[in-house]
């Protein structure tokens, strides 16, 4: 027998909102009540072309649903979610989770308090290419990303870090077991207000390094994590949905079937062979599957693959290397 439906409220119906909309529509897990957008043109055109309710309170739409889905732009969604709490509703927040790290605490409280649940929608968690590492053991002692994007209006009333680092920076907390303990950051705004270039060295207390770039005045796309650690090489590619694992074995550890099947290679520790796998790619769409899940976790009470405290973990690393970033423009003499 089918479980009903979860009921769900989506506020803020921009670019990234209607994607939401639409995964909504076409799951069998969530029940759409409604949205709401403070945009009178955008609510018409929403419900018309959706066959959707467009509701003109927050509060109306908040009482009739268990689920508030928050697409809004940044500086609303801690007021959008203190309101969700409010009500006693579950929460998903799109990233950044909110604008400051103290806001993002608040929740935790609150939310904790309630027994409410919160999922950030960090959705790169749910990638193909990051999925096909779920059996691979990491430990990573080298990390290095590029997150590159053309210019695009959309997005700059905030740096580059929240923008896009943010995203691997989310990847890196999840993936290195280990308090931060040293950050080096330098940015450049060229096009906006804010940096919309940005370099960071992130090193941890295990020693693991972590170098990333993300840039939205490139003239490519790119979005490829690399991790480096002592047996293994591997690579992922977030646009193409691909990777690859590089893996060393001593000779020792190879029958001589296993050896003439590999490549040898030379090195100063001795001969070593590579062993070159592509792991099973398994395509889903990564939104639809952050939304299913957390509805899963709700209906299980467990805790959604992404909550509140990894959002407000990779916040607050986030506003760490962009004071790196301000303190490192305020050095430079033109």
């Amino acid at each position: 027998m089918p479980q009903p439906k979860l009921k769900i409220g989506l506020f803020g119906t921009g670019h990234l909102g209607k994607i939401h909309l639409m995964c909504i529509l076409s799951s069998e897990k969530y029940d759409l009540v409604g949205f709401y957008d403070p945009n009178k043109e955008v609510q018409e055109e929403i419900s018309k072309q959706f066959n959707i309710t467009a509701f003109n309170s927050i509060e109306e739409l908040m009482a009739k649903i268990d689920i508030v889905d928050i697409v809004a732009p940044t500086p609303h969604h801690f007021d959008l979610a203190m309101k969700g709490i409010e009500y006693g509703k579950h929460i998903f927040i799109e990233k950044p989770v909110t604008s400051t790290p103290d806001q993002a605490r608040q929740l935790q409280q609150l939310s904790r308090e309630k027994g409410l649940k919160i999922q950030v929608g960090h959705v790169e968690r749910f990638n193909p290419a990051f999925l096909a590492l779920k059996d691979i053991k990491l430990k990573p002692v080298f990390i290095e990303a590029h997150r590159l994007a053309t210019f695009n209006p959309r997005g700059t009333d905030v740096s580059v870090v929240m923008d896009l680092m943010i995203h691997d920076l989310d990847l890196l907390l999840s993936i290195v077991d280990s308090p931060v303990a040293q950050i080096h950051a330098s940015g450049v705004a060229l096009v906006s207000h804010h940096a919309d270039i940005c370099n960071a060295r992130v090193e941890f207390e295990n020693g693991c390094v972590a170098n990333l770039t993300a840039s939205r005045i490139s003239l490519k796309q790119m979005r490829k994590l690399r991790i480096f650690q002592p047996d293994a090489y591997l690579s992922l590619d977030f646009l193409e949905k691909e990777a690859q694992v590089i893996r060393l074995h001593d000779e020792d550890q190879l029958s001589e079937d296993q050896m003439n099947a590999l490549l040898p290679l030379d090195t100063a520790k001795g001969k070593k062979f590579i062993e070159l796998n592509s792991p099973k790619i398994e395509q889903t769409n990564a939104i639809q599957m952050e939304l299913e899940t957390f509805a899963d976790a709700i209906k299980n009470d467990s805790n959604p693959i992404v909550d509140i405290e990894d959002g407000m973990a990779a916040l607050l690393l986030a506003h760490q290397i962009q004071d790196k970033v301000e303190q490192s423009a305020a050095k430079v003499v033109l």
